[in-house]
């Protein structure tokens, strides 16, 4: 039983509007990204601090419990919300996220009975593309909240993690394109030439 989180914090500061709700091939970019993912997941939800802007999907939306904490912050809010043990928890501005990859981590999740499992791409860990425990990371989020910790990594040496290597990683995601969250309007329009391009 799995959770799909789409973290969709709005702002966008640099793109200077919800980067989530920009259209992508005709549709809101977050509508892509939920359609590409659906199928994993028994529960999809929305973290937002704009509610009323996400209405429109008819998902149960949650604002952030404790605001003013970034990624974190969000994070906590999803595992608080999830109705299900495992959360799956994915930007709302990554128009290739994988499908394929969230179900190899899932399924690595219980195998090996671990509390993460998280891809690593070449630019580091990808923890909004990874899947979290929610008994055990939940407290541990929350205590790292309490002392000010905003980093999303910052927990992970009080719980069990699973790290998928680049190559593990790039065995899932061929195109190379999984992790590539949009921030201007160019990268926007060179994601819909390879999504057309690609077919996918």
């Amino acid at each position: 039983m799995l959770t799909l989180a789409i973290q969709a914090g709005g702002g966008s500061a640099r793109m200077g509007r919800d980067k989530a709700l920009m259209p992508f091939l005709g549709l809101p970019l977050i509508c892509r990204i939920i359609k590409r993912l659906q199928t994993v997941a028994d529960e999809i939800l929305v973290t937002t601090n704009y509610p009323e802007d996400y209405g429109f999907l008819g998902l149960p939306l949650y604002s952030d419990l404790r605001p003013g904490h970034g990624a974190l912050g969000g994070l906590y809010t999803a595992l608080d919300a999830a109705a299900n043990p495992s959360v799956a928890v994915v930007a709302c501005d990554m128009p290739f996220a994988s499908p394929d990859l969230l179900r190899v981590e899932m399924n690595l999740l219980d195998e090996l009975g671990v509390d993460i499992v998280i891809p690593t791409s070449t630019r580091g860990l990808e923890p909004l593309h990874a899947i979290y425990r929610k008994e055990t990371c939940l407290p541990v989020v929350e205590a790292a909240l309490d002392i000010g910790m905003w980093k999303v990594i910052s927990f992970f040496p009080e719980v069990t993690v699973h790290y998928l290597d680049i190559k593990e990683t790039a065995s899932y995601d061929t195109h190379g394109l999984a992790f590539w969250n949009l921030n201007t309007l160019e990268e926007f329009l060179e994601a819909e030439r390879q999504a057309g391009e690609l077919s996918i």
